[in-house]
């Protein structure tokens, strides 16, 4: 890095130092998935305290530009992969304000042994018991969707917490768990035989799928979810702020 703070300029320290970052972001290696440096070295190199580096890298965080994994490093979110979720309001909400009435079907929550691909996903070993949720929804004609998420151990969260209560207030009043970004895959599949006998459709019937990876206002990763979708009544869409 050849950069330095200017000290004859009124943008304020911190501002100067979040410029800085944001050039530093765009450079293709860093694109590509090179790991962001770390503060100390930004700081050392500016010669400021490594704080102001912190502040503009939480921001950056926070905008969904850079994602922290801890016991790894900072990297660089690919955008076409990640988006920040400036309305994200849960499948209750949304149902309930078109006026349609959620039923939980189904609700079952237990510890599970983390799979090798989930334990990838949360960096930790595999094996390690992580809290499952799996919950069939709807309205009261039909059920519509098919949930299973899990939960970081970090998060705390208890096989006897209230899930018949919207998830993300539940992390956010009972665990000090605030979400704030979640990276996306959505795909339409063919039912499977045990989707199709959970949603009520036929095998072969086309399904929304959509893998999320929810964060956390610190960039760790809180959750990972599956949900399966019945293509006859669901349509889901994301509001990104640029």
């Amino acid at each position: 890095m050849k950069w330095r703070i200017d000290p004859d300029l009124t943008l304020p320290l911190h501002q100067q130092v979040e410029k800085i970052i944001r050039t530093l972001v765009e450079k293709p290696e860093y694109q590509s998935g090179l790991m962001f440096p770390k503060e100390v070295d930004i700081a050392n190199e500016l010669g400021i305290a490594r704080n102001t580096v912190r502040t503009a890298i939480a921001k950056l965080v926070q905008e969904g530009i850079l994602v922290r994994k801890k016991g790894v490093g900072t990297m660089v979110v690919r955008k076409k992969l990640l988006t920040r979720l400036d309305h994200w309001f849960s499948f209750t909400k949304e149902m309930e304000e078109k006026g349609r009435k959620i039923i939980n079907y189904r609700l079952e929550v237990k510890l599970v042994k983390a799979p090798p691909e989930l334990a990838e996903i949360f960096h930790i070993k595999p094996d390690t018991r992580v809290v499952e949720i799996t919950r069939l929804r709807g309205d009261e004609e039909k059920p519509l969707l098919l949930s299973i998420s899990w939960f970081h151990p970090r998060t705390k969260v208890q096989i006897e917490q209230d899930f018949t209560r919207p998830l993300y207030k539940v992390l956010e009043e009972e665990n000090n768990v605030y979400v704030t970004l979640s990276r996306e895959d959505i795909s339409a599949i063919a039912a499977t035989n045990d989707l199709a006998e959970n949603l009520q459709i036929k095998p072969g019937d086309p399904i929304l799928t959509r893998n999320r990876t929810v964060y956390s206002s610190d960039g760790q990763i809180v959750e990972y979810n599956q949900v399966f979708y019945r293509g006859d009544g669901i349509s889901y869409s994301v509001e990104i702020g640029r």
